[in-house]
Formats: structure tokens, sequence, C-alpha cells
């Protein structure tokens, strides 16, 4: 999804969607690529990124003098950052295309979004040259940092870019000169491109992104998205429990019983730490070995059977041996 055409087919491609009353039964293998693909469960994370997104394209869309207004989707990791700026990224170019759909045999492409990868020890060219690939612009080995740049700005305003989407931002290291001057490029792009950027990243409030001279001006024009663990009570709501829910409604399981994944709320908050990503990967391993198995139903002792990701599983043995 880090190239145009990538991007494009990866909107414009209808989501799995869970089964509807009425519906064929699917088979084995439908289900199984199903429970692998998965549907976007909207966590208050996705809703709050959403209208913030929608906010802040307004605010900025006349904005001329200075840089627009960001984000910054923050959290640890697994707690399904990366799957709300892809949701949020897809439902802004989906709605862009809806509201100006091209012209037959149009030789102009709008491209309302673009999504970018920060490279493992990106310098700014690195960085830049990430820019440059999404969109195709020629790049050779003789060109500078400025050239690259200037190419870039150019076509991403010629092609209406209006939504920049930049992950794993935590790669970043301001203190050190090639992170500062990588920190200085995206600062540059913010002022030229007419466009509104959001950041994700690991723990991005702990890292010398908000700290120092660049850290400041990056906080001071950017929201914050907490994308952590939901907790298992807020108040009088149970949003972990709710996530739960939602989950069990989307599964495709020809004996499985309603209600029997929120009963097991607790258990689960403590399995997966309240995270969004190792939940899910939870319930979507034991939906595939529940299949698999023919029991076609999840139990906890199936959910006792999956292994998670190493840090989830870590936390889940500390917590049994407080």
């Amino acid at each position: 999804m880090t190239t145009w055409q990538g991007w494009n087919r990866f909107a414009t491609t209808d989501p799995v969607a869970p089964p509807r009353p009425g519906d064929p039964p699917r088979t084995t293998e439908e289900r199984l690529a199903y429970h692998s693909s998965f549907v976007t469960i909207r966590t208050p994370a996705i809703h709050a990124l959403a209208t913030q997104v929608r906010t802040l394209m307004v605010l900025g869309r006349y904005q001329q003098t200075t840089a627009r207004p960001s984000l910054i989707v923050t959290g640890p990791a697994a707690a399904g950052k990366t799957t709300a700026l892809l949701s949020v990224g897809r439902t802004c170019h989906l709605a862009h295309t809806r509201k100006h759909p091209e012209p037959p045999r149009s030789a102009h492409v709008a491209v309302p979004v673009a999504y970018v990868l920060v490279p493992p020890g990106a310098t700014a060219k690195t960085l830049v040259t990430e820019f440059a690939r999404y969109l195709g612009v020629p790049v050779t080995t003789r060109m500078t940092q400025a050239q690259i740049t200037d190419a870039v700005c150019h076509t991403y305003t010629q092609a209406g870019v209006q939504l920049v989407m930049i992950d794993e931002i935590h790669r970043l290291n301001p203190r050190t000169t090639t992170g500062a001057q990588t920190a200085d490029l995206i600062k540059d792009l913010t002022e030229r491109l007419p466009a509104t950027f959001v950041y994700a990243g690991i723990n991005v409030t702990d890292t010398p992104l908000f700290t120092g001279t660049r850290g400041a001006q990056l906080a001071g024009r950017a929201t914050l998205i907490d994308c952590g663990p939901l907790p298992a009570r807020h108040g009088t709501r149970h949003p972990f429990r709710d996530v739960i829910t939602d989950i069990e409604n989307a599964l495709d399981l020809q004996q499985h019983r309603p209600g029997t994944l929120p009963a097991h709320a607790p258990y689960l908050h403590q399995r997966t730490a309240g995270r969004i990503g190792s939940l899910t990967r939870l319930i979507r391993q034991a939906a595939i070995t529940a299949i698999s198995d023919g029991t076609e139903r999840i139990t906890k002792s199936t959910l006792d059977t999956i292994r998670l990701d190493h840090l989830a599983e870590t936390q889940h043995r500390r917590h049994r041996t407080r």
C-alpha cells in the first residue's frame, strides 16, 4: 500500500463482510479465508481519529500562511494504530471519489490520500524518496534531496493529495543529525503541501519526537489520539467487552453460542492487556482452530490453547505470577 496503485486497490476493494441472515452458507475454505482477513472492528480510537481527521481537513482547507494542524496516533505495539490509520484513510479516499468522480477516459487521476512508511534508519533523502515512490515520481541517484522534495511537492499538489499518512514515525530520532534533518523535512512538507498530515507510531510521546525545539514544533501543531489498551471499565461503560461483542457478532461459526466471549471479558482482558490487535488475533486464531477441528465454536478451553504474540504472553505470565 506504499504505492498509489497498491493503495487504490486496497481502498476500492470491498472489505470482507460478516455473514448475514438468509445468506447461503460459505464453504470451509471461504470461512477460513474470512477469519484470516476479517472485518475491521470500529474501536473508540478509530471513531476519534475519523472525527478529528474530518475536522482538521476542513480547518486546514483554506489555511495558506502556516502549516496545517496535524494528528499523531500513538500507543503500544498491537494496539490497532495502523488498522485505525488505514480504516480512516480508506474512508477519506472513498468519500472523495464519490464526491468528485473522474470523467470517463480522463487523463487526470485524483489522488486524495498518500500512505508512507518511515524506512528504518531513515534520512531526509530516503524518506522523501519514499514519498516520490508512492506516486511514481522519477528519482535518479544524481538528484539532491532538495530536487526530489521539489518534485514531490509539485506532483502531490497537482495530484490533489489531501491526506498524508506517515506510519512508523517512532523510527525518527531528532537527537541525531540524520534524524533532525528528517524531522525538518517533514516540517517542510507540511508547510508546502496543502494536505492534512497524520502520523502513527509506537508510544510516540515517550520518544525524542516530542522533546527539544523540533519536538515542541511538532507537539504544538499536532493533536494526540491515544490508541492505547482499552480499559475493562470506563465509568458505567465496558468498552473492552463491547468490542468483544462486536467481534463475536462478526464470526462465521456454525455452533458458536452468542454471549460466550463477552462472558469471558475479564479473562480476555488479562490475556491481551486490553490491546485490540492481540484480542482480534486471539479470537481469529481460535475461530480458525474451531473450523479446522470441526468443533465450530470458541470456548475458554479453545482460547487457552492459542499462543499469542510474545509481548502479550509475557505480560500474561507476569500477571499470573503476581
